[in-house]
């Protein structure tokens, strides 16, 4: 027996039902990051837990239904900004953009923050942010304004320092996320010139720790 035909109205209700759980998924995670609860997703948005694993089967897919085309606009206006000649000023925003991108949205953070190794798109992703990060970084130490002892792992470890600072803060001094990060840079400078006694996170270390955060 053939199967039965899905009906105009069917899919009408099965594409409501999908943009309504992207809608209800973005409210949570903003709120409570990427691990918001999926019951709770599907049962603010009215509808039973398994409609959702059937738009949704992983939890990384609904967090790319949310986030990942805000991430690839993203990155796309972060690559078409680094136009400022001077490199300190490309390495400086480049920092503040990416930090300033997560404040009051957990899930964004989050979906930003880690590596998710068995999703071939938010892999791609965040190769491409590593790139974008890894070319601002040497042009500023090749220009020689970006200390050499900087590497990838610095700015990514920087970066979860910033988001926690901002979830923290962000009823009481709203800029101290500010302060941290402007800090950090003059840290970064070459003009600071001693030496840090602890080595950074090699390229597999920090992969390691991406991979962790997701719990």
């Amino acid at each position: 027996m053939s199967a039965v035909e899905p009906t105009s109205s069917s899919r009408r209700d099965a594409r409501l039902n999908r943009e309504l759980l992207i809608a209800h998924a973005r409210t949570a995670f903003v709120e409570h990051g990427a691990m918001a609860s999926l019951e709770g997703i599907a049962r603010s948005a009215g509808l039973a837990i398994g409609t959702l694993y059937r738009h949704f089967p992983r939890r990384i897919d609904l967090l790319v239904a949310v986030y990942g085309a805000l991430l690839q606009r993203f990155l796309d206006d972060i690559e078409a900004g680094m136009s400022s000649a001077d490199p300190w000023d490309r390495f400086c925003v480049f920092l503040h953009v990416l930090c300033s991108a997560q404040v009051g949205d957990r899930g964004f953070c989050d979906f930003v923050s880690q590596r998710f190794p068995d999703d071939d798109r938010t892999e791609a992703l965040h190769n491409r942010l590593c790139g974008l990060a890894e070319r601002v970084l040497v042009q500023g130490q090749e220009a020689g304004v970006v200390r050499p002892d900087v590497t990838t792992a610095d700015l990514v470890m920087l970066l979860w320092a910033s988001s926690r600072i901002a979830e923290v803060t962000g009823d009481i001094a709203p800029g101290a996320w500010r302060r941290n990060l402007d800090l950090a840079l003059a840290g970064f400078r070459v003009a600071d010139g001693h030496d840090f006694p602890e080595p950074p996170l090699d390229d597999e270390q920090l992969y390691r720790v991406m991979a962790r955060l997701k719990g």
